[in-house]
């Protein structure tokens, strides 16, 4: 289980441009959820995403993990149970180093790292085995330079490294958002697999609606700092597209938009 307790978090503090972002805001995500978080530009979304993995410190309140307070843990050792992938796909992956340097990279995540060989080649045929559910041929190109790929495949790469590493909870931030959609649909189903396969807990923030709906089974929407719509299970199921741009469409009324 994942907590945020009575989050207070402030952009510029001190200063002229100080803004509130969180006051008071809590979320819980029970094991095993999948969650979609949708909201307009600025309502949050990343940011939430940036204090459970500890990108970003808050001023107040506490960050949980099964009832273990990690709000002071560092964001390197939070990613010994948290994988994350980010919008562009060269932030998840090394672009001067082949793809098998990059899979070894992601095999000894969290690992002490020592005077040696940084690829185990009793290791060669797994990193194999795991490219080749891609259906992308990665699995023959271990000594191309990742950086030569397509955004897609380097995309599909970072989902595979970032749980190649027993995890916990994996986050998703607009991860599909950078690619054309033919690849998008490619990386929801891969990502759909890989959560199910592996019984991850996932926050999956996107702006393709469709995706918010269909996948997952828990949908959340967000408004400066805050969650305006939370459903999960039947609820969620029920929840169609319309719904959502309905809402989307209140808010931005009641803004002035």
């Amino acid at each position: 289980m994942l907590e945020l307790r009575n989050i207070h978090k402030y952009y510029n503090p001190g200063t002229v441009n100080e803004m509130c972002l969180f006051e008071d805001f809590n979320l819980t995500i029970n094991q095993g959820e999948f969650v979609s978080v949708v909201g307009s530009n600025g309502s949050g979304k990343t940011s939430m995403l940036n204090i459970i993995c500890g990108s970003i410190p808050v001023e107040s309140g506490q960050i949980l993990i099964d009832g273990k307070d990690i709000t002071k843990v560092k964001e390197y050792k939070r990613n010994q149970k948290i994988g994350r992938v980010y919008q562009n796909p060269s932030m998840g992956t090394c672009p001067s180093m082949t793809i098998l340097e990059n899979m070894s990279l992601a095999d000894n995540k969290g690992r002490f790292y020592g005077l040696g060989r940084g690829t185990n080649k009793a290791r060669i045929d797994y990193y194999r085995e795991q490219l080749a559910q891609l259906g992308l041929g990665l699995e023959d190109k271990l000594h191309v330079k990742v950086g030569s790929l397509s955004g897609g495949q380097r995309q599909a790469m970072a989902l595979l490294m970032s749980t190649m590493t027993p995890i916990e909870f994996l986050i998703l931030d607009e991860h599909t958002a950078a690619l054309d959609p033919k690849t998008a649909e490619l990386i929801m189903e891969l990502t759909d697999k890989i959560v199910k396969e592996k019984n991850l807990t996932t926050v999956m923030v996107t702006h393709n609606l469709r995706y918010a709906v269909e996948y997952g089974n828990r949908l959340i929407m967000m408004h400066q700092g805050h969650c305006v719509m939370d459903k999960a299970g039947k609820d969620k199921e029920d929840t169609s597209i319309d719904e959502i741009l309905t809402m989307f469409n209140e808010i931005s009324i009641e803004c002035g938009n």
